[in-house]
């Protein structure tokens, strides 16, 4: 795996993958940031593996998901380096008669199994997390 931060102007950099896929990343305070922090990436980064990892589980048990939001909020040391201290995730599932059970089962495997993110943040950070299961419309 492999990937550039490649400087644009002031603390703004493009990153991309080595297929060509990019997005913004800047560290410019308020009206002109036109991206996404490095450390909002990091819980992007942990919302979107754990979320991936969630429906995958759950399809694979025959839940019909139809959707699922991870919510993620992250608490910096006061001092530097202002790492994270604190995450809190926040799951919402929505979907045709999910079971409660698989839904909490599929977001534990995530967190201790499957997804390197999280597990590699918790290194580092108190997670926490939360789940809310509902009906579809």
């Amino acid at each position: 795996m492999k990937v550039q931060a490649k400087w644009v102007e002031g603390y703004r950099f493009i990153g991309s993958n080595e297929q060509g896929h990019g997005l913004v990343m800047d560290g410019s305070g308020g009206e002109t940031r036109l991206g996404n922090s490095p450390m909002e990436l990091l819980l992007l980064s942990l919302g979107g593996c754990s979320g991936i990892d969630v429906v995958h589980i759950l399809k694979k048990s025959r839940q019909d998901v139809v959707d699922c939001v991870v919510e993620v909020t992250g608490t910096r040391a006061d001092t530097e380096p202002k790492v994270f201290t604190d995450i809190h995730m926040v799951y919402r599932v929505i979907g045709n008669n999910l079971s409660m059970d698989k839904v909490e089962r599929a977001v534990e495997l995530s967190a201790e199994k499957y997804c390197s993110a999280s597990v590699m943040a918790g290194k580092a950070a108190n997670i926490t997390r939360e789940i809310f299961v509902q009906e579809a419309e």
